[in-house]
Order: structure tokens, then C-alpha cells, then sequence
């Protein structure tokens, strides 16, 4: 006797079979033994993670992290084997929320910006006093991204044995950016002190010493160092943000030579605001006001303060970085209509 439509049930539906033999499920595991470390290196596919115990393993990403970028700096969660022994790989399957991010762009027609260092305290800005001489546009970029990043700048002066760098240290000072030259012992002691126990990334142009400095503040880290050419670059040569161990705790992130930053997510409020007192100031401001000053801004209220002042000097000075922001956006929109 046949059966009825009634009878029927879910288990009599035959379903094509899935290539895995594993029922799929919503539950994911939780983890809740995964051991937690930073990362310290990242190259192709694979991290370095030095755990709290003091193991480094390395690592790949688990298939729930595949849309979730990991970077130097990160603090992650970790399963599988971590032992650390030889040719043995554990998995990241946990990312903590960041604290701040230092982004930047790729080259310069490059639109979208990438993620080179996460959860850094001090960014630590290597320019040279002489050969090559200080790029004050690429400084301007760097302190943009630094306080827009929730990142406190420090700005290291090399070879100022070659040429006084005073001037350039009294423009920085307005914004409150403490300056150390670093080419004599006393400001790598002065620096050392500084970035004790902290996670602290170091950014700046090829040429500039920035390896020499690393080498200076942690011997072991061996960074290869390059001439600068006859035409004063550089030779790049750190090419993967790596992390390093500092004698007394904290970590120094050594990044690759780095042209230029993505500012396009950057607002002339954000910067702004990072400055207390500038901000009380611009709400005199006529609405709509970039503060550029004129001709741009003629009835900026910061043309009102005095110029002898910290605020009036501060107003000045962070004027410099929206200028750089403002040019950096006209480039862009630059970009966008030779694209159309």
C-alpha cells in the first residue's frame, strides 16, 4: 500500500551531500583557552606572535578572521600548538579591539589606506637635520596621522651634528611635540627612557637613520642600514614591520620606509579638536570655516589671538597641518576627476 503525502517526514528528503563530512553548524567555538600574545611580524600568510608566557609561535588565521586584518601590534588570541618548537603552527582565532592605528598609503596613486602598525603609545618620527634635510610635509603628514590615531608624537632629530635643527624644533614645540635629537648619546638615553614599556612605532624616510637608531636602542635587532645615494634618498631598507623587544620591556616597531599617509579619512575637525584650546577659539568661527586663514578664511576667529601667545603660536603652527591636509585633498580630488 502507498504511502500518503502525510507521511512523509524531513528525513525521507534526500540533500546532495556537502564536500565536508562535517555537519555544519552556528555554534563556533569560544576559545576560551586561547593564549594571548602580540604580534610582532607579519609576512605572507603567516604572523609572529611572542605570547604573555614569553613563546614565540607563529601563526596562521583562522577562517573567521579571513576579513579581519591583523597587524604588528595587534593583541590576539591563540589555539593549537604553542610550543613554539620548529616547523609547528599555531592559529589566531581572536582579535582585542585596538587602542589606535597608524594607517598610511601605499605609494602615491595608491587610494586606499592600509594598516601598518595597531595599538602603538609614542610614534617616534626620524627626520635628519642635514642630508637629506627635513621634509616638514612628510612631518606635517605624520603628525596628522599620529593625532588623528590616538598616537602621541615624538619627533627624533639625526645627524644634527651636520646642521642646526633649532628652528625646526621651535615650529614643532608650538604644538606641543616634545623633540629629541637623537644623534648624540644623550638624546638615545633621553629616548630610551622615554619609550621604556611602552609599544612605540618608528616611521621615516629612507636615509634618514632610522635602522642605525633601532640598531642604537636594541643592538640584537641588527636592522641593515643603507648610504644615502648622490641624489639624497635613501636606499629602502626595511621592507616588513617587525617588532622588537626593548631590554627594560616595550616593544619598538620598526616600519618600512614610508612615502606618504592616507588623510583622506581625516577631517579639519579631528585636528582640531586634539588641541583644547584652539577648538574653545573656533566657535567664534563663521560656519563652514576651514581655518586657513586668508584668503581662504578672512574672518577666522584665530586671526584674532595673539600671535606672541602659546594659543596664537599653537594656531600657526597647527595651520601648517591643515594646510597639508587641504593639499593633500586637492590632490585627490585631482585624482578622482582625471578619472572621470
Amino acid at each position: 500500500m502507498g504511502r500518503s503525502f502525510s507521511d512523509y517526514d524531513e528525513s525521507d528528503v534526500r540533500v546532495r551531500p556537502g564536500k565536508s563530512k562535517r555537519p555544519r553548524s552556528k555554534n563556533r567555538p569560544t576559545h576560551d583557552d586561547a593564549q594571548f600574545g602580540m604580534v610582532v611580524a607579519k609576512d605572507r600568510g603567516r604572523w609572529g606572535v611572542v605570547l604573555d608566557s614569553g613563546t614565540r609561535v607563529q601563526c596562521t588565521r583562522a577562517r573567521d578572521l579571513k576579513r579581519v586584518s591583523i597587524e604588528v601590534g595587534d593583541r590576539v588570541g591563540v589555539v593549537g600548538d604553542t610550543s613554539g618548537a620548529k616547523d609547528t603552527l599555531a592559529r589566531i582565532v581572536k582579535r582585542e579591539d585596538r587602542t589606535s592605528v597608524l594607517r598610511r598609503t601605499a605609494d602615491d596613486t595608491d587610494p586606499y589606506e592600509r594598516i601598518i602598525v595597531a595599538n602603538a603609545e609614542l610614534l617616534l618620527i626620524v627626520v635628519a637635520a642635514a642630508d637629506p634635510p627635513p621634509r616638514t610635509g612628510f612631518v606635517e603628514r605624520a603628525l596628522i596621522a599620529a593625532f588623528v590615531g590616538g598616537v602621541t608624537p615624538v619627533v627624533c632629530v639625526t645627524k644634527s651634528d651636520l646642521a642646526d635643527p633649532s628652528e625646526f624644533e621651535r615650529e614643532l614645540a608650538a604644538m606641543g611635540v616634545e623633540v629629541l635629537r637623537t644623534g648624540v648619546e644623550d638624546g638615545v638615553e633621553t629616548l630610551r627612557e622615554l619609550i621604556a614599556g611602552r609599544v612605540s612605532a618608528l616611521i621615516g624616510h629612507s636615509g634618514v637613520g632610522k635602522s642605525t637608531l633601532v640598531n642604537r636602542i636594541v643592538p640584537e635587532a641588527q636592522r641593515e642600514t643603507g648610504e644615502v645615494s648622490g641624489v639624497g634618498k635613501g636606499r629602502h631598507t626595511s621592507t616588513q614591520s617587525v617588532a622588537f623587544a626593548l631590554p627594560g620591556g616595550g616593544w619598538i616597531i620598526d616600519t618600512p620606509g614610508i612615502r606618504s599617509f592616507g588623510l583622506a579619512h581625516v577631517s579639519p575637525e579631528e585636528i582640531v579638536q586634539v588641541f583644547p584650546d584652539l577648538e574653545e577659539a573656533a566657535q567664534n568661527c563663521p560656519r563652514g570655516c576651514t581655518h586657513l586663514g586668508p584668503p581662504a578664511d578672512p574672518e577666522c576667529a584665530w586671526d584674532e589671538l595673539d600671535p606672541g601667545s602659546p594659543t596664537g603660536r599653537r594656531a600657526g603652527a597647527v595651520r601648517g597641518l591643515l594646510e597639508a591636509l587641504h593639499a593633500n585633498n586637492e590632490w585627490e580630488l585631482k585624482q578622482l576627476d582625471d578619472k572621470r
